[in-house]
């Protein structure tokens, strides 16, 4: 317990010195070289015709979030797998994959919930609807984390926290290795 509380405190100091950073910043009211230089760019946006709009699609990537969901787990089991080779501890093991756990059933809620969202015609209430199941997200999340003392008995909070900011940090690593991008498929308007 003494780890999670080293930790909070930590992340406390973290956000008040961000705190301090944001608020030494200069900020001007009313700039208005930034309000031109945004009517500046207004004024020079061109609409892409349905040829140029095609030839984009197919030239940049898009996100696959199954796969980096598939590599999350995959990351999740071997760290499961080296803690039970190395050290054998129960407690750890458990800990550990509680850790990936608390990551990936919350991820995949929201990427099953994403699908959904990007099936709608109107992109307001898409929009709405992918708020609020990153919320739900962020809820699953906290419960998950809040249970595990009570599900794992002598949980190790340290393996816990080291799990989940491993699995969650997956996306780095997918972003690294491309394994994020797939050429989308030309539609058709």
């Amino acid at each position: 317990m003494q780890g999670f509380a080293a930790f909070a405190a930590c992340v406390t100091w973290l956000s008040f010195e961000m705190v301090k950073i944001a608020s030494a910043l200069p900020i001007e009211k009313h700039n208005t070289k930034a309000v031109l230089a945004v009517e500046d760019l207004e004024s020079e946006f061109k609409p892409l015709t349905v040829e140029e709009a095609q030839a984009w699609r197919q030239n940049n990537a898009q996100s696959s979030p199954w796969r980096v969901l598939g590599l999350q787990v995959a990351v999740g089991i071997l760290m499961v797998l080296l803690t039970g080779l190395f050290t054998k501890d129960v407690r750890l093991i458990a800990s550990v994959a509680w850790g990936c756990v608390a990551v990936v059933i919350p991820a995949l809620v929201f990427v099953r919930a994403l699908n959904r969202q990007m099936r709608r015609t109107q992109p307001g209430s898409a929009l709405v609807g992918l708020l609020i199941w990153e919320m739900v997200k962020i809820a699953l999340t906290v419960a998950l984390l809040l249970v595990a003392p009570k599900v794992i008995s002598d949980l190790s909070w340290l393996a816990l926290v080291a799990s989940f900011v491993v699995t969650m940090k997956v996306y780095w690593l997918a972003m690294a290795l491309g394994w994020m991008q797939r050429k989308s498929k030309p539609t058709t308007f």
